[in-house]
């Protein structure tokens, strides 16, 4: 980033500090709405989705806006806010560019790799005059980061985020990039250029599957599941935490030490 043009988002958008009084926050980013809060920017949220449901008393009272995908354009315009943050993968582009329409400022996020959570922090705590705070976060992320133990021998594995139909994440996801901090690579179909593609049982690659991960996000797969599943399969399948593997911002600093304990 470019202190002297300001900060660039992930849309390539140069931001400047916001000096013009108290900011207005959408957030349509569930992650990134936790994030605001352990930046101290909780008091400038007025609005968020229904997924943002960390931290459970701090957005209690935010008023909702809708979906990540489905998100009511009007109760954002009434809550003339100053400020919108979207994500590239979780919120739709056509949406986005309507909000631009009366909202002064996007700031558009995609991370790709756990590292990519540093400029992030750094990010948002520019433009909102929140520095120490993200350095503080920073830091915490390099400790995190730092303990995490050497990798054992690679294992093939594949991420289940969905069922009927059955989905799985591409390797160039977020997901697949924490997994690969402990040596598991993910697999997908060879002839699927989606970042969530869909998958079947009966594709040849998955003989060489290590061991199937379900996530517990965004469909809700339980011990249950993954105790049936293993019994058709004859392959370990372990059941994770969803937010600890896919949610960047804050949670990515526990979900290092997450990733530690697996």
């Amino acid at each position: 980033m470019n202190s002297a043009a300001g900060l660039r988002d992930a849309a390539g958008q140069w931001h400047q500090p916001y000096l013009a009084g108290a900011p207005r926050i959408v957030s349509l980013v569930p992650s990134i709405t936790e994030l605001l809060f352990d930046l101290g920017l909780g008091a400038h949220l007025v609005g968020r989705t229904g997924f943002c449901i960390h931290p459970a008393a701090g957005v209690r009272d935010i008023p909702k806006v809708g979906g990540t995908k489905n998100v009511n354009l009007e109760k954002v315009r009434q809550l003339a806010p100053t400020h919108l943050i979207v994500n590239i993968d979780e919120n739709e582009k056509p949406t986005v560019e309507l909000l631009a329409q009366y909202v002064p400022h996007i700031i558009v996020t995609h991370p790709l790799t756990p590292r990519d959570n540093l400029a992030l922090y750094r990010l948002l705590g520019g433009i909102f005059g929140v520095t120490q705070a993200a350095q503080r976060l920073c830091a915490g992320f390099g400790q995190a980061y730092a303990a995490l133990p050497a990798a054992p021998a690679p294992q093939q594995v594949l991420y289940c985020i969905w069922r009927d139909p059955w989905m799985t994440v591409a390797p160039d996801t977020y997901i697949s990039a924490m997994l690969a901090l402990i040596g598991w690579q993910t697999w997908s179909p060879g002839d699927s250029a989606q970042r969530y593609p869909q998958f079947s049982w009966n594709d040849e690659g998955l003989q060489h599957i290590d061991r199937v991960l379900l996530s517990t996000e965004p469909y809700r797969f339980t011990a249950q599941h993954a105790a049936a599943l293993a019994g058709q399969l004859g392959k370990p399948v372990q059941l994770l935490d969803g937010e600890m593997i896919s949610w960047y911002g804050s949670r990515a600093i526990a979900g290092l030490r997450y990733l530690a304990r697996l």
